[in-house]
């Protein structure tokens, strides 16, 4: 429907001048007035906060005849009292019925004594006014109850009188409803009039407070400017002029309208044509010219019909307005202005229609999501609720500590510093060299081919000059010399085992470190999980005091933990200071392999190479000529066939030693890892669920209040919730009133 009417637009959407009569016609009134009370309907949800409404908003300077103009396109007689017309804005709407006159008037509450939001609201006023006599002080009284916000309107719609208003200004407003015979279809904003100056019982902030208020209305794009200048006053000393030039730069969206055109000085008449003409400050909607009534008139003529006949004398009849060319005739009377307005306005909503509904939508949807953004509003049932997030919040512990697939995992981010403790307990294996220390530079250690199938081999170990080996290297004749040294009342081929134990302690004590380090790595890793768990679960509850809370009492738990766990590894340790095994195969298979690597290695450089070198020829030959003599036999046995070694103690030392490394590292290793798993891993989900019960205090007597002051959300939150929820339900009320529109 709305596509029927064409009209000319200027750039920005509004009507331009030139354009057909379109909406104005009799026609199409039913639609233009569908239009308007459209407009009224949407402007009572309040939604005019949230989305650009088109409107007229009536501006000028005080006694720039504003009112007076008012009064003549609706009919009415306002309030001329001080201190209420200036400071709230009144907006009329009109409706042409072929029923009786009548005006309702409402209050529209949008704000509060202090002028923060409120939930809009509407406040009926009275009954309908059936007499344009009542109206006058209707309104005095509506507006006495938006200037006294604290008080209930209906003590004021009775009579109530106040020595001094609460407030000097509101952005709350009053609205006249009116319908009757005599209307044009139109609907327009009162705006208070710009003070230049303050009297005896003004307020300096009260020019500030009027300007700031008019600028709320015309900055708006949409907003159709009925700009009045007086043609008694100086054109450039009247700043409504000048703040409407601010906010329209173009003309575009301004009406201008020169009053008291009575009352130029004569001989200046021509420079307030010029603005008819369209030839001085040119407007897109030209000038208007219109004559009122004074008090005067009206007291002696009969009422708003015979000032209308005044008017239309004044411009028939009077130079040089009478002269004026018939085109300009069109910019002169009240009547003519009128239906202008009602043009521009329904052509206005009909084009913007469209774009109001998409702005509506977008601004829904940005309200909504950040009302869900918010955190959660505080239950009805506290203490439910807060048991309820104590048990989603273990059982998503209780998930991270069995394991979860992705690569952040708890277990997969404590892997990575196993894996690493795994290569350093290894490291300190100790590196025992099979030849003194004056000769060793002429030999290269090989590497330890036979322990390749179950460990890979470590950077830098083993397969160096010995010129190059490490700092901590341990020579045959210092294992020889601890022997010799050791030996009480043995025999002489017996070696005392406090040997070997000194050298299994020396290592053993080289743990503790890397033991404690990896613990802490955990810890961390624990605690940064824990610490985003309960961000996750407790961040947004209330104003941060269960968070904090839950953050010490988990902080409190984990420690305790930690420090069990630390225990545990010490135990650990000190259980591997006392060496034995009950695996003695995988120690003796050990022992054999590096007693045989090491003896080889005295022989020969290229020798424990070649014995454990897979597929050798030569090795094969030999097993086969003693397997022909009876003697079963491995490779790694081979060197048993060596010539006697003079430092053969010595090497038997080392090759126990280092087996035994090889089964207590194994072991340790796993043992502080599962021990790390048990105790801190697994431990911290054991007893956090009484731990958060008892710190929290979410059971027995007094409870309830405990857990409501929980869930008590900031002011800040609780304003903006409030907020957004009284915005969502003006653009939840505005959507409805779109829906109901039928052309």
């Amino acid at each position: 429907m709305l596509g029927l009417y064409k009209h000319r637009f200027c750039p920005d959407g509004f009507p331009d001048m030139n354009a057909s009569v379109g909406l104005c016609d009799p026609a199409n009134a039913q639609s233009r007035r569908a239009l308007l009370d459209l407009l009224n309907r949407l402007r009572n949800t309040g939604v005019q906060k949230d989305i650009d409404l088109p409107m007229i908003a009536v501006i000028g300077n005080q006694s720039a005849g504003k009112s007076s103009l008012i009064e003549s396109i609706s009919g009415l007689t306002l309030p001329r009292s001080a201190g209420t017309c200036t400071r709230c804005p009144t907006e009329c709407r009109l409706t042409h019925t072929e029923s009786d006159w009548k005006c309702i008037v409402n209050l529209h509450l949008n704000t509060d004594e202090r002028g923060s939001p409120i939930r809009p609201h509407v406040v009926p006023f009275g009954e309908a006014l059936t007499s344009r006599t009542e109206v006058e002080e209707r309104i005095r009284r509506a507006q006495r109850a938006i200037l006294n916000p604290r008080r209930e309107p209906e003590t004021f719609l009775r009579g109530a009188t106040v020595d001094e208003n609460e407030t000097s200004f509101s952005r709350n407003y009053v609205s006249l409803d009116i319908s009757g015979r005599d209307l044009a279809d139109l609907s327009f904003v009162d705006l208070p009039g710009l003070i230049a100056s303050i009297g005896q019982s003004g307020r300096a902030q009260d020019i500030e407070l009027v300007k700031n208020l008019v600028i709320s209305y015309i900055e708006r794009p949409s907003c159709l400017i009925l700009l009045t200048v007086a043609c008694e006053t100086d054109f450039e000393n009247q700043g409504a002029h000048h703040l409407a030039k601010q906010y329209d730069p173009e003309g575009k969206r301004t009406v201008g309208v020169l009053t008291k055109p009575d009352r130029i000085p004569d001989g200046e008449e021509e420079q307030w044509i010029k603005f008819i003409r369209n030839d001085k400050e040119p407007l897109v909607n030209n000038w208007y010219c219109v004559r009122q009534p004074g008090s005067n008139d009206l007291a002696q003529g009969s009422g708003w019909s015979w000032a209308r006949d005044l008017e239309n004398t004044f411009f028939d009849n009077t130079r040089p307005w009478c002269d004026l060319e018939d085109h300009l005739q069109s910019f002169l009377r009240t009547s003519r202005l009128t239906e202008r307005l009602s043009t521009i306005l329904a052509e206005l909503i009909s084009k913007r229609l469209p774009e109001i509904q998409e702005e509506l939508y977008k601004v829904l949807q940005h309200t909504e999501k950040d009302l869900k953004d918010l955190p959660p509003e505080p239950p009805a049932d506290p203490v439910n609720e807060a048991l309820r997030i104590i048990s989603e919040f273990l059982k998503e512990l209780s998930e991270r500590v069995e394991g979860t697939p992705e690569a952040d995992g708890l277990l997969q981010n404590i892997r990575v510093h196993t894996s690493r403790f795994k290569r350093e307990i290894r490291a300190t294996a100790p590196c025992f060299i099979p030849w003194v220390r004056n000769e060793a530079h002429q030999h290269r250690l090989p590497p330890t081919s036979f322990l390749d199938n179950e460990e890979k081999p470590l950077a830098g170990a083993n397969n160096f000059p010995v010129t190059g080996a490490p700092p901590n290297s341990i020579y045959i004749e210092e294992v020889m010399e601890r022997a010799e040294t050791s030996r009480t009342r043995e025999l002489p081929d017996h070696t005392p085992f406090v040997v070997q134990q000194n050298y299994i302690s020396e290592y053993v004590e080289k743990w503790k470190s890397p033991s404690m380090i990896l613990f802490d790595a955990v810890y961390d890793v624990l605690k940064k999980d824990l610490d985003k768990m309960v961000d996750k679960h407790f961040k947004r509850i209330g104003r941060g005091t269960a968070h904090q809370s839950v953050l010490m009492i988990v902080q409190e738990h984990l420690d305790r933990v930690a420090a069990h766990t630390r225990d545990k590894i010490d135990w650990l340790v000190k259980l591997e200071h006392d060496p034995q095994t009950q695996n003695p195969d995988y120690y003796l298979n050990y022992r054999d392999k590096f007693a045989g690597y090491y003896r080889s290695c005295r022989h020969n450089d290229d020798l424990p190479a070649r014995l454990w070198m897979s597929g050798n020829a030569d090795v094969n030959r030999v097993l086969a000529g003693l397997a022909q003599l009876g003697i079963n036999s491995r490779a790694d046995a081979l060197p048993k066939l060596l010539p006697s070694d003079p430092m053969q103690t010595g090497l038997d030392i080392m090759a126990s030693v280092r087996a035994y490394f090889q089964v207590s590292y194994k072991r340790f290793v796993d043992a502080v890892c599962m021990a790390i798993d048990h105790e801190a891993v697994r431990g911290v989900e054991r007893g956090l669920d009484r731990a958060l019960w008892e710190g929290l205090e979410v059971t027995g007597p007094g409870a309830d209040e405990r857990c409501a002051a929980m869930f008590l959300e900031p002011a800040s939150t609780a304003g903006r919730r409030q907020e957004l929820t009284r915005k969502l339900e003006r653009l939840t009320s505005a959507k409805t009133e779109l829906r109901q529109l039928t052309l």
